[in-house]
């Protein structure tokens, strides 16, 4: 536990903060105008996929640059059945006794005012425990919040700091998380 901890506390290569609201814990992903709830899949992101994620697009953050980097993986959340359409990324790295979150984006039009989909970051935010409970880090996930939103993710995602803006979220909290989105998939 204590080799953990100190792994958690360890200065990562990431320049970014998380900073993505949590709008809803759902099981899927929720239409704000109809209310019709879609089952979502994650997988891993191609090249291909990455021709359309550009700032010009709306994105935010440079995710082909992110996908060039040798310790990160990138993952795309999309509807069941529909590839094409990306709802949002996660770029996390293998620590080896935990995942850490690097970044996480909602597509364009699931972020602001009017959004889409409601439950997009909480959906990568589980499956990035689920990765790690897999791996056999009980659940252990780290991330660097925005200092503002601190409070935000202890309340929505059970995460505590561990130390200035460091969060980690851990056993119990990735156990509620992975059986909010992944219990009935």
């Amino acid at each position: 536990m204590r080799s953990l901890l100190v792994n958690l506390l360890r200065v990562n290569k990431s320049k970014y903060h998380i900073g993505i609201q949590i709008d809803r814990l759902t099981n899927s992903i929720v239409n704000t105008i109809s209310g019709d709830s879609f089952e979502t899949e994650i997988s891993a992101v191609t090249k291909e996929d990455l021709k359309g994620v550009t700032r010009k697009g709306g994105w935010n953050f440079n995710w082909k640059a992110e996908e060039k980097l040798s310790d990160r993986k990138i993952y795309k959340l999309t509807i069941l059945g529909n590839r094409n359409i990306i709802q949002g990324l996660m770029s996390i790295s293998d620590y080896e006794d935990h995942i850490f979150m690097h970044l996480i984006e909602s597509a364009p039009f699931n972020f602001g005012k009017p959004k889409l989909y409601l439950g997009v970051p909480g959906n990568l935010v589980a499956y990035a425990c689920k990765v790690s409970w897999e791996k056999g880090y009980d659940g252990f996930v780290a991330f660097v919040s925005k200092t503002k939103l601190i409070r935000h993710y202890e309340e929505t995602l059970g995460a505590h700091s561990i130390g200035g803006q460091r969060m980690a979220i851990g056993t119990e909290a990735a156990a509620k998380l992975i059986k909010q989105y992944f219990n009935s998939k």
